[in-house]
């Protein structure tokens, strides 16, 4: 296998480790901001950077639609294309697809459906996906797979999950192995122990440079996902990386490093920037909020983003109000630099053998809430 994937340490069940890829090493545990179409929503590659994130996740496909990666490709790859030298992770476009419904058509081959844009018709199998994420220059290529709204009968979550061991297989053999490059199998089996079981044997058969854990954070709720964290990263190979895909708010992140997970990936951090909601030590903040008016402090006491460095929560709430993209930018930032800083808190926690007292005051910061006294 063309990725290396190093444990460092091991704490219960949590890991610190390193991935090395051809454009560089990314540290985890590691949280990867969402670039859906080749660029992370109101943020620059650099300012991305800056947040500490050491690798980005980009959307197989958006980015087939829109520029389509025959450009891409053209264009250097998508490291150059969108300005970003470190790894990248692609998805496989599957998840999309699949929240088409009315606008797919999916068999054993494939799924044949009509883009979100202008309704043309594209087709998408495991072999196409794997031939994409190729010619994005994507140093993590996702496996072709088809994913399951949660809860849904066992025999449904069965023939999904039997299908995508099948896809699986077909993506790994399309894959093309490289240096610095390697292809991640999705266990998948709902919220059905025995299922996730045999998706992991398959996966195994087939053999990954890392595994990812599919099919959670699609409706079910914390307490089940957690439920299913409780075994299932254990049916994958300790010696490899274990991504938890879409997942998610940081009280989700903590439960599953604790759990053994070491990759994530969300759009929250910008969607909540896009909706006034900043992340903090105490918990999520409205910037809209009329207490915020005339409250000089900044959005985290301690935090050296730009927007804490150097506004108040009254200016963001006035740029809010006024609905200039300047507090969508700023805040969005922050929200990124504030799930990096605490993916660092995590691994340095790990490393100074201090992982206890991290979570604990975690919690017990998240429950004190945002100090509301001026």
């Amino acid at each position: 296998m063309a990725l290396k994937y190093e444990v460092l340490k091991t704490v219960g069940k949590t890991r610190l480790g390193k991935l090395y890829t051809k454009h560089g090493v990314v540290n985890t545990p590691a949280f990867m901001p969402v670039g859906t179409c080749g660029t992370v929503k109101a943020m620059m590659p650099e300012s991305v950077a800056q947040t500490g994130a050491e690798i980005l996740l980009g959307n197989t496909y958006h980015l087939m639609l829109r520029p389509g990666a025959d450009l891409v490709e053209k264009m250097g790859g998508l490291h150059k294309f969108m300005n970003w030298n470190k790894p990248i992770l692609t998805d496989s476009g599957g998840f999309q697809v699949m929240s088409l419904n009315s606008l797919r058509k999916l068999n054993e081959d494939g799924v044949t459906f009509k883009s979100h844009v202008d309704g043309k018709k594209f087709f998408l199998n495991p072999e196409e996906s794997i031939k994409i994420q190729h010619k994005l220059d994507s140093n993590i290529t996702m496996c072709f797979d088809e994913c399951v709204k949660l809860p849904a009968p066992y025999d449904k979550v069965k023939k999904s999950m039997e299908m995508s061991m099948r896809w699986a297989k077909r993506s790994k053999d399309t894959f093309v192995d490289r240096d610095g490059y390697g292809i991640f199998g999705i266990q998948q089996g709902g919220d059905y122990k025995d299922l996730r079981r045999y998706s992991s044997d398959r996966l195994k058969e087939i053999g990954f440079d890392g595994y990812a854990i599919g099919g959670l954070a699609v409706g079910e709720g914390q307490e089940k996902m957690f439920e299913v964290l409780d075994y299932a990263p254990y049916m994958l190979p300790d010696d490899k990386p274990r991504y938890l895909m879409g997942v998610g708010r940081p009280d989700d992140i903590v439960g599953a490093v604790l759990r053994g997970v070491d990759m994530f990936d969300c759009v929250m951090p910008t969607r909540s920037g896009r909706t006034a909601q900043a992340f903090t030590k105490y918990g999520a903040i409205n910037i809209r909020n009329a207490r915020h008016r005339e409250d000089y402090r900044p959005v985290e006491e301690g935090c050296d983003c730009p927007l804490c460095k150097n506004y108040t929560r009254a200016y963001i709430h006035h740029l809010q109000k006024c609905n200039e993209v300047l507090a969508v930018m700023l805040l969005s930032w922050h929200n990124i630099a504030y799930y990096e800083r605490l993916m660092k808190g995590i691994r340095t926690a790990i490393s100074d053998n201090t992982l206890d007292e991290f979570v604990r005051q975690f919690y017990q910061d998240q429950k004190k809430g945002d100090i509301e006294e001026l």
